[in-house]
């Protein structure tokens, strides 16, 4: 059901935790399943220094959440929003159909910490 590739991202979570002096967090769910998917980002000139996330769901949440910080940390701002769903269960090497909701919510989440970390920025 799920690729090898899943399956590592599951049990070995890369950038699992919390930044604490966060520049921009993103916090997304998906009410139809109950995953909850919350990424804190540190940005300095521009590029994703560091990424973590914290995520309570499914084995494919998890590893979704695993990958996209991947995908992201050390990409510039422009380039890590361009991050779709449909590349983060790519590079997991494909999702089952009913579980690419999963993909979303990690995408969406990395997206939505740019925009608070851009807002942020706005502000000051």
């Amino acid at each position: 059901m799920y690729s090898e590739l899943v399956m590592e991202h599951f049990r070995n979570p890369r950038n699992m935790g919390v930044i604490e002096d966060a520049d921009g967090v993103g916090e997304v769910g998906n009410p139809q399943c109950g995953d909850m998917m919350r990424l804190t980002i540190k940005v300095k000139d521009d590029i994703l220094e560091d990424i973590k996330f914290q995520t309570l769901g499914c084995g494919a949440a998890v590893a979704t959440s695993s990958m996209v910080t991947e995908m992201a940390k050390g990409k510039r701002l422009d380039e890590a929003l361009e991050i779709s769903n449909r590349a983060v269960a790519e590079a997991l090497g494909g999702l089952p159909p009913a579980k690419m909701h999963c993909s979303n919510l990690a995408a969406d989440g990395l997206q939505a910490a740019i925009k608070d970390y851009r807002s942020r920025q706005a502000a000051k």
